[in-house]
């Protein structure tokens, strides 16, 4: 059932703040982003099966709750705030997010209720060796038809843990126009390599596909305008886990403000750290407006989101990049170690911020979209 209320998601936050307070500390964080897993398989099925997060923002009538992008801001926020690993923003914010706007019945009862009870992950992978995020610069991987359907063939870049997804849902270029296409992750014909990323806490991956089979998902002929909308609804998902780190970063600036004593009084009292707290409160309190207008206009339909989606992605990008250094700051010298969680999320900020584009080009967008 849906969450209708804001109370309803109060209540959703705080009991997501107390799971991942406890499964999700920061000896863990660095623990399993060093594991060959990458996450805790354990509290994937958790999230799955006790707390139905998976399936949170999917339609009922495929296994999910019925929640939509607002109560998937929610548990991104969460994650983002608790550095969680776990392939959560591939499967259900990205590939999740993809098949269930994608009007394809036949792929959404394929693959959306196993989705929905943890017992597939999926990726989307849209960009290729130049960066760009926009379905209309792929050029370099090709959909074509044989005698037993579609295949694919060429490269993907910076795949969100393509290294691992059950299922690739692959954006290719057809004779009719780009298109999406699924491929099995394990199938013939895909070759999968880790990429050294700077966040160890989301691992990015490179896909090399030659002739795998697939299957074609969502509009035939041109689907630009389809996936367009999907990359609109993986920014403002983004957006909303960005507003999760930079609140943790203000959190544990003000924390350290409070105790750190120098000159015999907390620095906190120094009217120089005042106005860095304060410049990041309001930035974050931005931010997070921002994030969750864009979310409440996805809960509607992805037919006007692409301005509230520009406008999230270029602030709440900003804001966790400006948050983050900050934090770094106020701590000092001890921000600057590795033994310290600051760096942690200036490298998940920095990651997180020319991921579908940087702020510059989001913001180019926007006005391109509002007539300046």
């Amino acid at each position: 059932m849906a969450f209708t209320t804001s109370q309803e998601r109060d209540e959703l936050r705080g009991m997501l703040r107390r799971f991942l307070a406890d499964k999700s500390p920061s000896a863990s964080v660095r623990r399993w982003t060093e594991s060959e897993e990458g996450h805790d398989p354990a509290v994937w099925r958790q999230m799955a099966g006790q707390l139905g997060l998976q399936g949170l923002a999917l339609p009922e009538e495929y296994g999910g709750s019925g929640g939509g992008p607002l109560e998937l801001a929610v548990v991104l926020e969460e994650s983002g705030r608790a550095l969680l690993p776990s392939p959560y923003f591939a499967t259900v914010a990205l590939a999740g997010q993809a098949l269930a706007v994608s009007g394809d019945d036949t792929a959404k009862a394929r693959w959306l209720p196993a989705i929905a009870d943890g017992s597939l992950t999926a990726t989307l992978a849209l960009a290729e060796e130049s960066g760009s995020w926009r379905p209309e610069d792929v050029t370099a991987v090709a959909a074509g038809r044989d005698d037993d359907g579609w295949t694919v063939s060429g490269t993907k870049m910076f795949v969100v843990d393509g290294d691992s997804a059950d299922l690739l849902l692959v954006v290719a270029r057809a004779d009719t126009g780009p298109g999406l296409f699924a491929v099995v992750g394990t199938g013939s014909g895909v070759s999968r390599t880790r990429l050294d990323a700077l966040d160890p806490t989301r691992r990015l991956a490179r896909i090399d596909l030659d002739g795998a089979s697939a299957l074609r998902v969502g509009p035939e002929g041109d689907a630009s305008a389809y996936l367009r909308a999907v990359i609109d609804l993986a920014v403002v998902a983004l957006a909303a886990e960005q507003v999760g780190g930079a609140q943790a970063c203000l959190d544990m600036a003000v924390d350290h403000a409070r105790i750190r004593v120098q000159f015999g009084r907390p620095i906190g009292s120094f009217q120089a750290i005042k106005h860095k707290c304060a410049d990041m409160l309001l930035e974050v309190e931005g931010a997070r407006s921002a994030a969750y207008h864009a979310a409440s206009v996805a809960a509607r339909g992805p037919a006007d989101l692409s301005a509230p989606a520009a406008l999230a992605a270029a602030y709440c990008s900003g804001a966790f990049t400006h948050a983050a250094k900050e934090n770094i700051q106020i701590h000092g010298g001890i921000g600057y170690t590795w033994e310290h969680d600051a760096h942690l999320y200036l490298k998940r900020a920095k990651s997180s911020e020319h991921m579908f584009g940087g702020p510059t080009l989001h913001r180019a967008r926007l006005a391109d979209l509002v007539g300046i």
